[in-house]
């Protein structure tokens, strides 16, 4: 992918599509410290998840978190299996931290399950010597999160942004207003930034700000 062409050889950032929603899942490595996240598993399936941990086995990487962007079951629902197998973290919004134990709705395989910590607005994830900041983007979710590294003018969107439309505002717990204020922030990041969201292709900000029907008409 074109995007990847002038990143440093030591960041990993892979999709692998998993789930009856077609969520993209993610595995943010740092391959020169061995250590690596997965963002949104959205399943249990150990068939699906076996890609991921293969990859993750072939880099020499420990996963040490595990993140969710929202706490939909199609973003969560192997958080229980994959915490099983690595040990690793899992991590939400404070605000959405009660979709893992009380599900908003049935999912194969979900387990209600506590996270191992929550995140805030500002809070900073390291896998190695990457860090990301947690910017709390509600809309979709009262506590929908997006990941942003500068250095690498990278964005783990979630479901607030994706390639030409946006998550959904008419479920429990969004809201249209919130959305509009999340997303003319995010219309603030540099327009170079490669935009990883929750379904879909890649894009960039300076895409969606030319081409996305919701960002054009909050920019006017």
């Amino acid at each position: 992918m074109s995007a990847h062409r002038n990143r440093p050889a030591r960041l990993v950032l892979k999709p692998f599509v998993v789930g009856w929603l077609s969520t993209n899942c993610y595995l943010l490595a740092d391959r020169e410290a061995g250590e690596a996240a997965v963002v949104d598993p959205g399943t249990s399936s150990e068939e699906e998840l076996e890609p991921l941990l293969r990859e993750a086995d072939w880099l020499g990487v420990e996963i040490r978190f595990i993140i969710n962007t929202h706490g939909h079951p199609d973003h969560v629902a192997g958080n229980s299996r994959l915490k099983e197998l690595t040990g690793a973290r899992v991590l939400i919004h404070e605000a959405d931290a009660d979709m893992l134990l009380i599900p908003p709705w049935p999912w194969p395989g979900l387990k209600p399950m506590r996270p191992d910590g929550t995140l805030t607005e500002g809070d900073v994830i390291r896998v190695g010597e990457l860090t990301f900041r947690v910017l709390h983007t509600p809309g979709h979710t009262r506590g929908s999160i997006c990941l942003y590294c500068s250095e690498e003018a990278v964005l783990v969107s979630g479901d607030t942004l994706f390639a030409g439309s946006i998550g959904r505002t008419d479920l429990p717990e969004s809201s249209h207003e919130d959305m509009m204020r999340s997303l003319a922030r995010l219309a603030k990041l540099p327009d170079e930034t490669t935009v990883y969201p929750g379904h879909g292709p890649l894009t960039t900000i300076g895409a969606e700000k030319a081409g996305n029907p919701f960002l054009k008409a909050l920019l006017g």
